[in-house]
């Protein structure tokens, strides 16, 4: 990924001189793809309380305690090359698409969670909603090759969890009902695919490869390889593809059954 990000922004820098400085601090002057993340990262967040060379110090420290962190980023950022027609490439998502700088800035937030600096994990959380329109709770696990799309209003609740090789486009809530207490969000397994707008609510399984439909309320448990739509969500059809939902990026519904 690190050689195939290189090639992108030499290209790119070659081919419009007004953004040759841009991607030269970007990612040609760094050695490695984790160096150069955490300081793109940090200088999409640094502020006036914290500055972006202490938030990349802080990112580096993370990747370098645990590497897996890196490893999942490369991971959603061969997702979103596979997924998003809008990806030319690794450069341009890597750069610009803030639902990725939302995901990985919450990787460290989550790392930080484990650790025990819930206070800083916290600072993490609000600034990322702040500049990115994502609010996901520090405590959240995520999975690898995960795509946020677009990203804005996404909010995930603190005892959700998401699963590898799931796609979340906008407006996905993984909340709760307000009824609850503890453990009151949902866990969506591997493979799935939420649509835009969706609303996922209480401790309620998403099961692996299901879909759910724009738009869709969802308040019971899904099963593996369901298709569910609508308010409140009910099951319209089934997964026959051996690919995941999430990979086929299909946002299409059943046809109605007008016979039943």
């Amino acid at each position: 990924m690190w050689t195939r990000l290189r090639a992108d922004a030499e290209d790119a820098a070659g081919r419009d001189p007004l953004l040759r400085s841009f991607i030269h601090i970007a990612v040609l002057s760094h050695e490695g793809f984790g160096s150069a993340l955490g300081g793109h990262l940090a200088r999409k967040l640094g502020d006036w309380y914290i500055s972006a060379e202490r938030l990349a110090d802080l990112a580096e420290t993370a990747y370098a305690e645990e590497p897996a962190i890196v490893a999942a980023a490369v991971a959603d950022l061969g997702a979103i090359v596979a997924r998003d027609p809008a990806a030319d490439g690794c450069l341009t998502p890597f750069l610009y698409f803030k639902g990725f700088h939302a995901l990985q800035w919450h990787r460290v937030a989550h790392w930080l969670w484990r650790h025990g600096r819930t206070e800083l994990a916290h600072f993490l959380q609000s600034r990322v909603s702040e500049a990115f329109a994502v609010d996901i709770h520090p405590a959240v696990p995520f999975g690898c090759g995960v795509l946020i799309d677009h990203g804005t209003g996404v909010v995930i609740g603190e005892t959700a969890e998401v699963g590898d090789d799931v796609s979340i486009l906008q407006g996905v809530t993984l909340g709760g009902t307000g009824k609850e207490h503890g453990d009151r969000h949902p866990k969506v397994r591997d493979g799935v695919l939420l649509a835009a707008g969706a609303k996922v609510l209480g401790n309620i399984e998403i099961g692996r490869h299901a879909k759910v439909g724009a738009g869709s309320v969802v308040l019971k448990p899904v099963p593996p390889g369901a298709t569910v739509a609508g308010v409140p969500a009910r099951i319209v059809g089934w997964t026959n593809s051996p690919q995941a939902p999430a990979e086929e990026m299909d946002m299409s519904l059943p046809e109605p059954d007008y016979t039943i």
